[in-house]
């Protein structure tokens, strides 16, 4: 095998013998240090958890480009076996600095188009990080289209404004709803409701994404669930309740990874539409900072993900003191075009 080759083999995380996940966690590693250059890297073990801590109805299949016992490249293609978003599936490539521009990208992709194809499959989204362009110049060479804008924003708990936070938790609407936490797993009575509320996301932006709404299922949650045990991952869950009539209004949710005690990762907030214009969104956000500095005192910094053109959401993140940490585009192609590029169509 010269130095400039490559064999490209599937990967099955399960299954595969020490020295190749070993392998696999080293090119991670390395790819995790250009897009989080802050963070520490992962151990081996958290790392092999996280690509074994799969719910059933995902759908993942990875393939590896080796040198030798080194993995130089990998690539990732994800369904969803649900009834949403059937056309749609998600691509991710990751080839080593050191091997780029040889062809192992294109090569890659030649398997994540079949599987997506034989998965009957016409779309691909993909993401790239403004920290390392080639990802973004790859896409435009593809022709792909640019779907969603996001950026990763960052709160440095060490400024955050506490008086702020009371002010905004002062002026709640107290008398028309309650808050109500859920810390790890939903109680069997709430679940239904939990699966109603988190419909609400289906209204944040998705700008020119050609994708649909998605469904929570209970049974999809508790898998949800269990893969973040496997994790060792725990969530935190703020609701507001309405009081007349006891339906949920509102949510936010955290995740915290003990592995990397010093960052925690926002992720949904949303309020039902009838239930805005309340200020509840700003309560649910400074409750649940108020309880990670005083229970989480290892946390450093909050992470959230935010669409470019989420005005509202971006609003109240900027004046927690968010700010911006990187850029991310979400990218839409056509299965039968990029088969076209890697000429395979016919």
């Amino acid at each position: 095998m010269t130095r400039r080759s490559a064999e490209i083999r599937p990967f099955d995380p399960s299954a595969a013998p020490v020295a190749e996940l070993a392998a696999v966690h080293a090119l991670s590693s390395c790819l995790r240090t250009e897009h989080w250059p802050e963070d520490p890297p992962r151990s081996r073990d958290d790392f092999v958890r996280e690509l074994r801590a799969v719910p059933s109805f995902v759908v993942r299949r990875m393939w590896v480009a080796w040198h030798g016992g080194e993995a130089v490249g990998v690539a990732t293609l994800t369904t969803y076996d649900t009834p949403d978003n059937r056309h749609a599936a998600d691509a991710d490539i990751g080839v080593a600095p050191p091997w780029r521009r040889r062809g192992i990208a294109k090569r890659l992709l030649a398997h994540i188009v079949a599987e997506a194809k034989a998965q009957g499959r016409t779309l691909l989204l993909a993401s790239t990080d403004s920290a390392v362009p080639a990802g973004a110049a790859f896409m435009e060479r593809l022709g792909a289209r640019v779907g969603l804008v996001s950026r990763t924003n960052q709160l440095d708990l060490a400024g955050l404004d506490r008086g702020l936070l009371r002010a905004w938790q002062d002026r709640a609407p107290r008398d028309e709803f309650e808050l109500g936490w859920w810390i790890g797993p939903y109680p069997e009575e709430d679940l239904a409701a939990v699966c109603a509320l988190k419909e609400v996301m289906n209204t944040a932006p998705r700008d020119s994404l050609e994708v649909e709404d998605w469904h929570l299922t209970p049974e999809m949650v508790r898998e949800q669930e269990a893969a973040l045990a496997v994790r060792k991952v725990e969530r935190w869950t703020l609701c507001a309740r309405h009081r007349a009539s006891g339906e949920l209004a509102g949510y936010t949710e955290v995740f915290w990874d003990p592995s990397q005690p010093d960052v925690l990762w926002q992720g949904d907030t949303g309020v039902r539409p009838k239930y805005r214009g309340h200020g509840l969104g700003r309560w649910l956000k400074a409750a649940m900072a108020e309880k990670v500095v005083k229970d989480r005192p290892q946390v450093k910094r909050i992470r959230t993900g935010n669409a470019n053109s989420n005005a509202a959401m971006l609003k109240i993140n900027y004046e927690m003191g968010f700010r911006p940490y990187k850029d991310w585009t979400l990218w839409q192609v056509e299965v039968e075009r990029v088969r076209e590029y890697l000429g395979l169509a016919g």
